[in-house]
């Protein structure tokens, strides 16, 4: 038997199992790499594993998901994939991490890719008991309704005697509102011993984890029962539960920004993204969903029904109402991006103004530089993207097609309904339009011609 003494701070591993079926998903995606605040359930689970400072960190994944494991792979390494093949339940998926961890002598935790609002700090309580000397530790909870989970069975003094599954539970034992979550963390030799002696004699005959508590306790070791919130280890098997998860995420999430001092007249309208930043002093409206990778700073207001992703939105800009930032758009302080404009991949210089109905896709706009209704960034012509640069103080007029690669000066101006193809120079005005052509008469002989054949017709 491995000696479960405890290294003052031992090395970290954490195996996350990800070979689930998935089925009641009922998609073509593998149920873990839906995603949660924008992001796959399976880098949740990296995320938090890499936070608990993780020397190693194993995914077992299923033979059935060839995604899983290069999804794993390419951000961790094939060496730190594992296959369990076939499955037979999760003391067999734990084993199948076991040459992944070939020389490892500190502590591992078990933890899942299905369970996406388990974090670090739900986790590391279970190395503090670790270090208090306990050989094993284990998450659980207190159920609202205990249902189907394995039921933790304590002994007088409080320590953790057993886990017994539901469908193997007596009436006493389904009694218990004390729940296993499923993650255990254990000194790897130990751990490793301890499942090889696991046997599948049970109603579904599967090689269940959860057994090796009692294994523990019978070598009379001492195995420590770590509560943590119902909430953060709500398993996701199902769009339903997925989506009760994201909406516990973000129902945290939107608690945290008003905490901070960002004002949401309604909160619970507003989608944020697992790395959404929004300082305090910043205004959000109602409706507004926030994609990966955008940052706004204090004093930014983002008006209703906007969508931002990938953006950087500075102090005292205004977006929206109903525009869409793409990734790249850079909105400078005091910059103005109004109905109905998208901007993609474009820096909008402090002061700048683009208020109505335009897009903006590969360039930079000059501070205080003004954009008028309708005008177009024409920046693809089919096979490469093109930038357009606007100068300081440039006026574009309204319905202006800037023909990317161009540059409008500085201080320059177009004329309405032009388009640009050439470069035009500082405090200059550029025109590009047709003679208008007026035909006296024309419109009512032209209504006449069509009253008679109307009547013909008749």
């Amino acid at each position: 038997m491995a000696d479960p003494a405890v290294a003052a701070d031992p090395a970290r591993a954490v195996v996350i199992l990800a070979a689930g079926q998935g089925t009641r998903m009922r998609s073509p995606t593998p149920k873990v790499l839906h995603r949660l605040a924008g992001r796959a359930m399976l880098d949740l689970a990296i995320d938090a594993a890499q936070t608990l400072g993780a020397e190693r960190i194993v995914v077992v994944a299923g033979a059935h998901s060839p995604e899983v494991a290069a999804h794993a792979a390419s951000r961790l390494g094939e060496h730190a994939v594992a296959i369990q093949d076939p499955p037979l339940g999760t003391g067999h998926a734990v084993r199948a991490a076991q040459p992944a961890l070939a020389g490892f002598t500190g502590d591992v935790v078990v933890t899942y890719a299905d369970t996406p609002l388990l974090d670090a700090a739900a986790v590391e309580p279970l190395f503090a008991a670790r270090r208090a000397g306990a050989a094993l530790a284990v998450l659980g909870f207190e159920a609202v309704d205990p249902g189907a989970y394995g039921r933790l069975v304590l002994e007088a003094d409080g320590g953790l005697n057993r886990i017994v599954e539901a469908k193997e539970a007596s009436a006493e034992e389904l009694a218990i509102r004390l729940c296993n979550s499923g993650v255990i963390a254990a000194p790897a030799k130990l751990l490793f011993e301890l499942l090889a002696e696991v046997t599948n004699t049970n109603a579904k005959g599967e090689y269940y984890l959860t057994d090796v508590v009692a294994l523990a306790r019978g070598w009379g070791l001492q195995v420590a029962a770590v509560l943590t919130d119902e909430v953060r280890t709500l398993g996701v098997n199902s769009q339903a539960e997925l989506a009760a998860a994201e909406a516990q995420w973000q129902d945290g999430r939107r608690r945290e920004a008003l905490a901070a001092g960002v004002a949401m007249p309604a909160p619970d309208t507003v989608i944020f993204a697992h790395d959404t930043v929004v300082e305090g002093g910043a205004l959000v409206e109602p409706h507004v969903m926030f994609a990966a990778g955008v940052t706004v700073r204090s004093g930014a207001v983002i008006r209703a029904f906007s969508h931002l992703e990938g953006a950087e939105v500075q102090a005292e800009a205004i977006v929206g109402p109903y525009a869409r930032l793409r990734p790249g758009a850079h909105i400078g302080r005091g910059a103005h991006v109004g109905n109905f404009v998208e901007v993609k991949n474009v820096t909008l210089g402090p002061g700048a103004k683009a208020n109505h109905l335009a897009y903006l896709g590969d360039g930079e706009v000059g501070a205080r530089a003004n954009i008028g209704a309708g005008v177009i960034f024409c920046n693809y012509d089919g096979f490469d993207k093109h930038r357009t640069t606007v100068g300081e103080g440039a006026f574009v007029g309204s319905d202006t097609a800037l023909v990317a690669p161009v540059r409008i000066g500085a201080r320059a101006m177009t004329g309405s309904g032009s388009v640009i193809t050439r470069d035009v120079a500082d405090d200059a005005l550029a025109l590009e339009r047709s003679p208008q052509v007026e035909k006296p008469g024309w419109a009512a002989r032209f209504r006449a011609r069509k009253l008679v054949g109307r009547a013909k017709l008749k």
